[in-house]
């Protein structure tokens, strides 16, 4: 996938000279952060082996939640800092009931996620009802979406963040060591903290070249939940409960992990995040409608990116990372075949054969896996 999305730049950027502007650029991470952040919660759906079809439709309610409550002079208006956790909490309480379902009375996934998505969609026309459109105008819900970094702030944003993965990395070989384990790769590690520093310092700086206003907060956001999830999934006991339900449910169970609980807590992240992907939704649009939950690109986007990434589809296998991967290369697509006056429907064949390509080489490589007897 880097590779195909270091190629498709190369080939917009010859067509579109407009495709590598600074500009454009910015803009292409505030494009993708709607889609990489709710696939950040698909990713953990898909790590158990499930499925999640109701993102869409619980983005929009959450969309609508956060626009609703911050409506100002009105007898439900709160102040946009509440609004926003109310929409997360709703979101949480949506995952929760999915989630029980599922895991509590056995009914499948797909049937649980279907339902609410149909739900939800009612939900949000309802909600909305004879306003068509409700605006938002709480500026620290609108700065959440569409606030840009100063160029300083950004300067210092890649300087933390490369020292904070160099550190990281640096840790993590000192507790190997420290407990006797094999250090692996120090070459390959040392290349992926230059990668790492090098990539977050040319998009800083691409960032803040020219008219661009600067780094998008939304990309901000957007790389502080993709840190703070994948430390979460590789870093805590919960996040090896998640590979080790997604690997084999029936061995989960007999080492003593609560897989009901598990699973619970997993749809309540794809829910929670969701929440979030609303929030920036919402903001980016400057109000939302009664469609606002039945997007295309919504739903079907953020399944795509996680799957697209690299996560697998039957579980136990994948990054949080690969979200953004995911998104990144969908994202690039889009945007790059729109420069070029490409119609929407050569942009859903490429996007559909890419999927198809990702998940071919993910059973074919679990058939190897298989054969090699791994």
């Amino acid at each position: 996938m880097i590779v195909s999305l270091t190629l498709a730049t190369i080939y917009f950027t010859w067509q579109s000279p407009v495709f590598f502007s600074a500009l454009n650029f910015a803009n292409l991470i505030t494009q993708v952060a709607v889609t990489a952040l709710i696939a950040i919660g698909v990713v953990f759906v898909l790590l158990i082996g499930e499925i999640d079809l109701s993102i869409g439709s619980v983005t929009g309610v959450c969309a609508v939640c956060v626009a609703y409550f911050a409506q100002p002079d009105t007898s439900h208006s709160v102040p946009g800092l509440a609004a926003m956790f109310l929409a997360l909490g709703l979101g949480l309480a949506i995952g929760f009931l999915n989630g029980a379902i599922f895991a509590i009375i056995g009914v499948p996934s797909f049937i649980v996620t279907l339902a609410a998505l149909l739900i939800y969609n009612g939900v949000i026309i309802r909600w909305i009802g004879s306003q068509a459109t409700i605006g938002i105008q709480s500026p620290i819900i609108n700065n959440f979406a569409n606030y840009w970094l100063p160029r300083n702030w950004g300067w210092a944003l890649a300087a933390a963040v490369s020292l904070g993965f160099a550190g990281i990395t640096a840790l993590n070989v000192y507790s190997r060591k420290r407990a006797g384990l094999p250090l692996g790769n120090v070459p390959v590690l040392v290349a992926r903290v230059l990668f790492v520093s090098g990539l977050t310092w040319l998009v800083v700086a691409i960032c803040n070249h020219g008219r661009s206003p600067g780094v998008p907060f939304s990309g901000v956001t957007l790389v502080t939940m993709i840190a703070a999830w994948t430390f979460v999934a590789r870093r805590t006991t919960f996040g090896r409960h998640v590979y080790a339900v997604g690997g084999n449910p029936e061995a989960a169970r007999r080492s003593g992990i609560n897989v009901k609980f598990v699973r619970i807590c997993v749809f309540m992240i794809s829910s929670l995040m969701c929440g979030v992907g609303g929030i920036v939704l919402a903001g980016q649009l400057g109000g939302v409608a009664t469609d606002v939950g039945s997007y295309q690109s919504t739903f079907l986007a953020a399944i795509a990116a996680a799957v697209i990434g690299g996560t697998s589809l039957v579980g136990g296998r994948g990054r949080v990372v690969s979200a953004l991967l995911g998104a990144t290369v969908l994202g690039t697509i889009t945007n790059g075949l729109g420069l070029m006056g490409v119609s929407a429907a050569i942009e859903y064949v490429i996007d559909g054969t890419i999927l198809l390509l990702a998940v071919t080489l993910d059973t074919l490589a679990r058939r190897r896996l298989v054969q090699s007897g791994r």
